[in-house]
């Protein structure tokens, strides 16, 4: 994603979202990291001095891909196009890379670290950065509704986005995350739409 990682701590980053994913916190050790990657401990080490700068990389890469994939979708002319567009996005990546979800339940991680917790937040930010000018957009343009301001329309929508991650991941990723995130899509925008 950035030309600050190799393309070996980006692997390293994707086996943590994993483990992260499968077993929580407590499973992402360097011990089960090298053994995911069939690495030694010491390989590992070579591209990260710790499990906590490990997780603040993979929260930064998912940072970046959000920024970057949704910065492309600027092209569309109405705030309703926009926000499908953004979920569709957002379902789509998640759909290619399960193992990153953990990230959309980063509450997991939190008093890990300060930084770790600074990380989180840029995360969210970075989420609330593409969404809340699309709101912001439809609510001015009388597209979405103005009976809840922009801020709870936003943490309505983002919690929304969270349940369903939630309920995939607890389902082991057996639903079709694409479709069913399709429905919530269309059920958020017969909430938020003005009438």
């Amino acid at each position: 994603m950035t030309s600050e990682r190799s393309e070996r701590q980006e692997e390293i980053i994707e086996a943590a979202g994993k483990i992260l994913t499968s077993s929580g916190v407590s499973g992402l050790t360097i011990k089960n990291l090298a053994k995911e990657m069939k690495f030694s401990e010491s390989a590992i080490y070579r591209h990260f001095t710790s499990k906590e700068e490990i997780i603040i990389a993979m929260l930064s890469f998912l940072s970046e891909s959000i920024d970057q994939r949704l910065s492309e979708l600027n092209n569309y002319s109405n705030p309703e196009e926009k926000f499908t567009a953004m979920f569709r996005e957002q379902f789509r990546f998640f759909n290619l890379n399960p193992h990153f979800v953990v990230a959309v339940f980063s509450d997991g991680l939190m008093e890990e670290t300060r930084r770790i917790n600074e990380a989180i937040l840029k995360l969210m930010n970075a989420k609330m950065k593409h969404l809340m000018p699309v709101i912001m957009e439809g609510q001015q343009k009388g597209v979405f509704t103005n009976a809840i301001t922009s801020d709870e329309m936003v943490h309505i929508v983002m919690g929304t986005f969270k349940l369903m991650m939630f309920k995939w991941k607890c389902a082991n990723f057996q639903f079709d995350i694409k479709r069913n995130g399709e429905n919530m899509i269309q059920s958020l925008l017969t909430l938020i739409k003005s009438k």
